[in-house]
Formats: C-alpha cells, sequence, structure tokens
C-alpha cells in the first residue's frame, strides 16, 4: 500500500493535468508577476494613457493625477469587504515576492542588503493597519446623537526615499487606501526601476479582488521637477512626504496639508543598570539594521563610564569592530563630507550612504572580518560623527560620566528634530526622565531601536515616521479628513 505521501503527489499532478486549473492558476499567477493590462476598469471616465508594461505607470504627471482620481471615486463607491480583500491581497505581493523586490531594491539603490529588507518589507506587509483603524465614534445627550466618522481626502501626493522604497510604498499604499484614498507617487529616482515594478504588481492585485486599476499612480520618469509639480497640483488633496530637510520644507511651504517624515539623529543612552549583554547585542543589531539606512537606528551611543568598557566588550562579540587612533581619523574622513559640531549637523559622504561596514573599512584602508556588522569607535562629544546623521552602519560612542548627562547631551544631540530615541536601563526613575526630556515620536526602552516599529515590539508598523509635522507613526487614520453629522432629538435610547 502507498504511504499517504505518495497518494498526496499523485492528486496533486492528477489535479495540476486539468486544463481548467492549469489556466486558473495562470491567471491569478499573473497579479504577482509582470504582464500588466494597460486599460481601466473605470465607470466614470476614461483612464489616461500609460506605459504599457506598468500599470499604475504614466509619462506624466497630470495623466497619473487623472487616472488617481477616476480611481478614488470608484474606490469609495465600493463596499468595505472589497477594500479589505484588496488590502489583503496587497500584502500577499510583497510577502509572496520579497526575496525577489528585496535583491532588486539593494541592486538598483546600491545601498542596504537583502536580509534586512526582507525583514522591512515583510513588517510593512503584516503590521501596517488596515480598514479596521477606522474607527467612528458616537456621542448622545438629551439634543440627540451625533455621528463622527473618519472619510478620505481623496488624491494623496506622495514622495518616497531610496532607503526604504518597498516598504515606504507598501505601508502607505496600504494605509492610504484603507482610509479610501488613491495615492500618486513620486519615488526617488535612484529607486524608481524596483518602485514601480511594485506599484504596478499591487495595481493588479487590486484589480484582481474587485478593484479600480490605478489606485497607486506613478510617473514613469521622477524628478525634482515633477516633486515640486506634484506639491502644487490642484488635484492632490494631501502631501505625505518620507525624506531630507530640503524635501520637507518645500511640502510644508506648499499651501497644502502635509504630513512629512523628516531627518533624525537617534541617541541611545546606557546606564549602569542596564543588561549590558543585552544591550551591546541590541544596539549592535539596531544600529546595523540595512547598513543603518533606517531613520530610526541609533546613530549614537552615550555610555556612563562605569559601564562603558563593558558594554564595548558585548558589543565587540555580537559583530561590532571596534576602530582605535588613525582608524577612527580615516573612517570620519572618508564618511564625512562636510563636518558637523556642537548643535550643528554635518553632511555624510552618499557615495558610502548604506554600504556595507567591510566595504566603508576597505575603503579607508583597514581590514576587518568578514562577519563584521559595524565600525564602533569611541569619540568626544565634539566629533562630527555624533552630530551627523550618517545613515550609515558607523557608530560614535561617548563615555558620559553620569546618566543624567547623558540624558541631557541626548537632548541636544538629538538636535530637536524629535524623531527617535532609545534607552538602556533598569531605572523606571531614569527612563521616565528621558522619554519626557527627549520628547520623540518614537521612544524605545530596553531593545533594538526597530522595536518601535513593532518588530520585535508590541503594535503596528510605519515606515513614514512624521516628526516635523507631529502625527508620529502614521496609519490609516491619520490619512482622513473628520466629518461629523448631527441627528437633533432623536435616537438617545436612555
Amino acid at each position: 500500500m502507498a504511504n499517504l505521501t505518495d497518494e498526496i503527489q499523485s492528486i496533486v499532478e492528477e489535479v495540476m493535468q486539468n486544463p481548467e486549473i492549469a489556466a486558473l492558476l495562470k491567471t491569478q499567477d499573473s497579479v504577482y508577476k509582470n504582464s500588466i493590462p494597460t486599460t481601466s476598469n473605470s465607470q466614470t471616465g476614461t483612464s489616461p494613457v500609460q506605459n504599457p508594461e506598468r500599470a499604475g505607470i504614466f509619462p506624466d504627471l497630470d495623466s497619473a493625477v487623472s487616472a488617481a482620481k477616476i480611481a478614488q471615486r470608484e474606490l469609495i463607491a465600493l463596499p468595505l469587504d472589497t477594500r479589505r480583500a484588496i488590502i489583503e491581497a496587497m500584502r500577499r505581493v510583497v510577502l509572496w515576492n520579497n526575496a525577489d523586490l528585496s535583491a532588486q531594491a539593494v541592486e538598483e539603490t546600491g545601498i542596504g542588503n537583502v536580509e534586512d529588507k526582507q525583514i522591512k518589507n515583510k513588517l510593512a506587509a503584516m503590521k501596517t493597519p488596515g480598514v479596521e483603524d477606522l474607527e467612528p465614534r458616537v456621542s448622545t445627550d438629551e439634543h440627540g446623537l451625533t455621528l463622527t466618522e473618519l472619510a478620505p481626502w481623496g488624491v494623496i501626493g506622495t514622495i518616497t526615499p531610496m532607503t526604504n522604497p518597498i516598504s515606504t510604498i507598501e505601508s502607505n499604499a496600504i494605509g492610504m487606501i484603507a482610509a479610501g484614498n488613491s495615492v500618486v507617487f513620486n519615488v526617488h529616482p535612484n529607486a524608481k526601476s524596483v518602485s514601480s515594478r511594485l506599484i504596478s504588481m499591487l495595481n493588479e492585485a487590486i484589480h484582481m479582488e474587485g478593484g479600480p486599476f490605478n489606485l497607486l499612480c506613478a510617473v514613469s520618469n521622477p524628478t525634482i521637477e515633477s516633486a515640486n509639480a506634484l506639491m502644487k497640483h490642484p488635484d492632490i488633496s494631501i502631501l505625505v512626504v518620507t525624506g531630507g530637510p530640503g524635501v520637507v520644507k518645500a511640502a510644508m511651504g506648499s499651501g497644502k496639508k502635509a504630513i512629512c517624515a523628516g531627518p533624525g539623529n537617534p541617541p541611545c543612552v546606557v546606564d549602569s543598570t542596564a543588561d549590558i549583554v543585552k544591550a551591546g547585542r541590541d544596539i549592535v543589531l539596531g544600529a546595523s539594521f540595512d547598513n543603518g539606512i533606517v531613520c530610526v537606528c541609533e546613530k549614537e551611543v552615550l555610555a556612563v563610564a562605569q559601564i562603558a568598557d563593558r558594554l564595548k566588550e558585548e558589543m565587540c562579540k555580537n559583530g561590532a569592530f571596534e576602530l582605535t587612533g588613525a582608524q577612527i581619523d580615516a573612517v570620519t574622513k572618508l564618511v564625512i563630507a562636510e563636518p558637523g559640531g556642537p548643535d550643528r549637523e554635518g553632511a555624510p559622504n552618499k557615495a558610502y550612504v548604506g554600504k556595507s561596514p567591510a566595504t566603508i573599512a576597505a575603503a579607508a584602508g583597514i581590514t576587518v572580518p568578514k562577519s563584521t556588522k559595524l565600525l564602533l569607535m569611541e569619540v568626544g562629544r565634539e566629533h562630527p560623527l555624533v552630530w551627523t546623521e550618517q545613515l550609515m552602519p558607523v557608530l560614535p560612542f561617548v563615555r558620559m560620566p553620569n546618566v543624567d548627562e547623558a540624558i541631557d547631551f541626548a537632548v541636544v544631540v538629538e538636535r530637536g528634530c524629535r524623531h527617535s530615541a532609545m534607552m538602556h536601563s533598569h531605572d523606571i526613575e531614569k527612563l521616565s526622565r528621558m522619554a519626557k526630556a527627549i520628547n520623540c515620536s518614537l521612544f524605545v526602552k530596553n531593545g533594538p531601536c526597530f522595536a518601535g516599529l513593532a518588530q520585535g515590539g508590541a503594535g503596528y508598523t510605519s515606515f513614514t515616521i512624521a516628526t516635523p509635522t507631529g502625527e508620529g507613526l502614521t496609519r490609516p487614520r491619520t490619512f482622513t479628513r473628520e466629518r461629523r453629522c448631527t441627528l437633533v432629538d432623536a435616537f438617545r435610547i436612555v
């Protein structure tokens, strides 16, 4: 008698020989490949001409915005159950193609590493909230009933970075569509190929679940000029920008409502009460994550002198390589294009942003083990790396006399970005003091930075952390307008 495995294999082979089933599987599989139809299913208008190989990718901004307007009207006419199915299909696109998309992102941008990008992308796909985030509120009293609901803005204009092209687009797209909006992306020019591919795959998945094409649109050749035009376009209702200080400033001065994720310089304080073994491991994991390009990564360690040497030992056990003497100067000159100083950010050398520690070390004439995850260097408070968000696996380490001085210096060196900070301590009073003093959108206690994004920590994730405009970790409700409907003198039950 054949065993169970053989029987199952025989059944599978018999089913797959059915031509109708094979055709169905082939059709469904096209959702996650690059065979993209060129026409919209719009019932309310004619979709503009788009790239015949990419659904949602248009040669000019006006065409993209026009298509997104049509798609958004179709979306809000659909049942919420369809919107939920759309969101689940979008999650599957990234989960099923994660390795391929991650490899393409690294190849195209030249920054980060495939393994960590897969973690980021999976996180964005699984832990970005969906339609369930849009909870209405009801108030009643002797004067009747008032219903407050969260309504879409319409067409959102979004600018995304090259550092997290897959995870940012995925997370934004899920949240914005869940809220009932359509989106026009101006992706980073250095990530336009993988970004366009993902947008097209998501559009196809949306359509297969009964949604309209072109809920997600982009221009085929994104530039600074197209970004500026996006900010000024009359049919763009709201802007969501993830980028550096220049693009954030432009968005906030556009005259439109803007939700902006700007720069940071996250400090990490470690005091004498911390679990030093765990802190050393967590800091290396966080600061080296995707070669340091994630905005929440630890950018400088401020360690109380009493435990500083032990902490460095633990960090080196977990993949940090400590630079000394002339090595520190060589790497600093290599990675800092414009030195910073007290209260002033320097400029990183873009040629080394997101590169591996081995690549950076080799360029500085230093040989490090292949297992190295992070280049560690003990420096003084005024060292330019302490004040610069360098976006590399290079971590300055400052020895502090006591925890209170470390907290106070962390507030100064964070430079008021109010982005992210970390602290390792078992002193509740000091943890509370730093939480209040640092006043950041994301504060992680006793864990690596990415725990604040729900990777090993509680809560939901977001790859647009709106610190300049104050929304913090964005979610579907962030991309809505609040509307109130009041019924006078009725429906009060009690």
